[in-house]
């Protein structure tokens, strides 16, 4: 399964690039703060994509992004603090008296205050990172979808949740992530050939098992472990990663949601161990593929076989 993605989050090149506007109204609301509410999951990279913007409701946007970071810097600098001073009580204790619990409280004091400055560094920072274009299940991503004809660019949380799902689902099956081709006739019947998207993707990153990668069988005692692999197109180069998408509608709001196909893997995958990959689509499908005719499945089935030719070169990812 696909759990880990570098996303193009760069909208001017989205909108420019695929003709797609942006849904401003869906990542206002997505922003909107409310202080009962969670910050949404969102890359650093999607967040920045708004510096700069010239409209008022763009201003707007921006603005709310700026409120969460407040927030949220706020508590950082009080995590800080609080850690800080556990870790100097946990350093007194240790030159009094070692003790494994002295030790314990030192590293976790340590370890969190490490945590909190480099997520507060990241919100300051003003230049991305590639990891700041990584989504995992949970965070948002920019999804292209269709309405009524028109491209249209939705902030989605890569985690799919149906319309006649629970909530609970997120937790009760937490794949939903990634829709396998062979079930979508059956548990994503009500996406399948109504509501499609695709991701724009740079890179992807699988778990394999590293006897599986190195082509042995585990050795006597050995126990099976696993290494993250990151996939890349050779040459480098954007892939359309075909989707499903969901809007669900509950007590605890408004919720838009994809998960990305999943299919029998490409020869360079497969020889790297993993037996599942996400399905990049031809260009030329694209428009076909966001108007799916829902009488029609096999040409949809026909564009997930006939994909994105690409060599894909993998790593240990860092």
């Amino acid at each position: 399964m696909c759990y880990s993605a570098q996303i193009r989050a760069d909208y001017t090149k989205l909108v420019r690039e695929f003709g797609a506007m942006m849904s401003l109204d869906d990542f206002a609301q997505l922003y909107a703060h409310d202080a009962g509410k969670q910050r949404p999951k969102t890359p650093k990279a999607m967040d920045d994509g708004f510096a700069g913007a010239r409209t008022a409701q763009g201003q707007d946007i921006v603005a709310r992004i700026q409120q969460w970071h407040a927030e949220e810097m706020q508590a950082l600098d009080e995590e800080i603090r609080l850690q800080a001073a556990r870790l100097a009580a946990a350093e007194h204790a240790l030159a009094e008296r070692p003790t494994q619990k002295a030790r314990n409280e030192r590293r976790i004091a340590g370890n969190r205050v490490e945590r909190a400055q480099a997520r507060l560094d990241d919100l300051r920072r003003t230049g991305l990172l590639p990891r700041d274009s990584r989504i995992f299940p949970g965070v948002y991503a920019p999804v292209i979808v269709s309405e009524h004809g028109q491209r249209m660019i939705k902030p989605m949380r890569y985690q799919c949740r149906l319309p006649d799902k629970p909530a609970r689902n997120d937790t009760l099956y937490p794949g939903t992530y990634n829709a396998r081709r062979d079930s979508l006739a059956s548990y994503w019947k009500s996406a399948f050939g109504h509501r499609h998207g695709v991701v724009v993707v740079q890179s992807f990153y699988e778990h394999v098992p590293r006897h599986a990668m190195e082509h042995r069988a585990l050795a006597p005692g050995e126990t099976a472990s696993n290494v993250v692999l990151e996939f890349r197109p050779q040459p480098p180069r954007d892939l359309l990663i075909a989707c499903l998408w969901s809007e669900w509608e509950g007590p605890e709001g408004r919720l838009l949601s994809f998960a990305a196909i999943t299919d029998t893997p490409p020869p360079e995958v497969a020889a790297a161990g993993h037996d599942r990959c996400i399905v990049p689509i031809r260009p030329e499908h694209l428009d076909a593929w966001l108007n799916p005719d829902p009488q029609d499945l096999a040409a949809l089935y026909r564009i997930l076989d006939d994909r994105e030719p690409v060599s894909l070169a993998h790593a240990e990812a860092a």
